[in-house]
């Protein structure tokens, strides 16, 4: 049996897809969670051979929570499940361990072989956004403008960065003004939707 792991917020969508689950002979759910902050302990707790994780949760996100899972339980494989497949997601998914990425409106019996194929060791991802991911290409931003950016994404002053990330207001100014050139956005809040989009945060 495939001990699968469901982490939804949506309590009618995490429902569904453990009755969907239960139907199959091969896959058991041993547990389901409903924020991204219990993952870990429930997988602790009850040893699933496969994490299927939504990406947009309270509390903890489902991305946060891949990568704290793959530290805890690194035997434990990990699908992402999203309504929103964005290459930005897909490219974050990867770097935190996930085996696999499906959007929440492939069929169900895709669903069920990603989970089959990820068990078995294989990664599943939608070749299309897989595409578009390496297209879009590696984070033009060094360290330091990540760090300036990721401080600025919910309209911190440039004292609160400052302070978050040690360096001199100026020197924040001057990395916020070269991320804004490097994304071609009007100011630090789109260009910190666009490196979200892109997962180069």
């Amino acid at each position: 049996m495939i001990r699968v792991l469901l982490a939804d917020d949506q309590a009618l969508v995490r429902g569904a897809l453990a009755a969907m689950l239960a139907l199959e002979p091969d896959i058991e759910v041993v547990a389901e969670v409903g924020d991204g902050g219990e993952v870990v302990e429930a997988a602790r707790r009850t040893v699933p051979d496969v994490a299927l994780l939504d990406v947009q949760m309270p509390g903890t996100d489902g991305l946060t929570a891949a990568a704290q899972l793959h530290t805890a339980l690194p035997s434990c494989r990990i699908v992402m499940c999203t309504t929103f497949g964005r290459p930005g997601y897909f490219a974050r998914a990867m770097a935190a361990g996930a085996a696999g990425f499906v959007v929440k409106d492939s069929p169900p019996e895709q669903l069920v072989e990603a989970i089959r194929r990820v068990h078995a060791g294989l990664r599943v991802v939608d070749p299309g956004l897989a595409a578009e991911s390496l297209a879009r290409g590696v984070s033009p931003f060094t360290e330091r403008e990540r760090d300036v950016l990721r401080a600025a994404r919910d309209g911190a002053s440039v004292a609160d960065i400052a302070r978050a990330v040690h360096l001199s207001g100026g020197t924040v100014r001057n990395h916020l003004s070269s991320v804004i050139g490097k994304t071609g956005a009007a100011n630090r809040a789109e260009a910190a939707r666009i490196a979200e989009e892109n997962g180069w945060l």
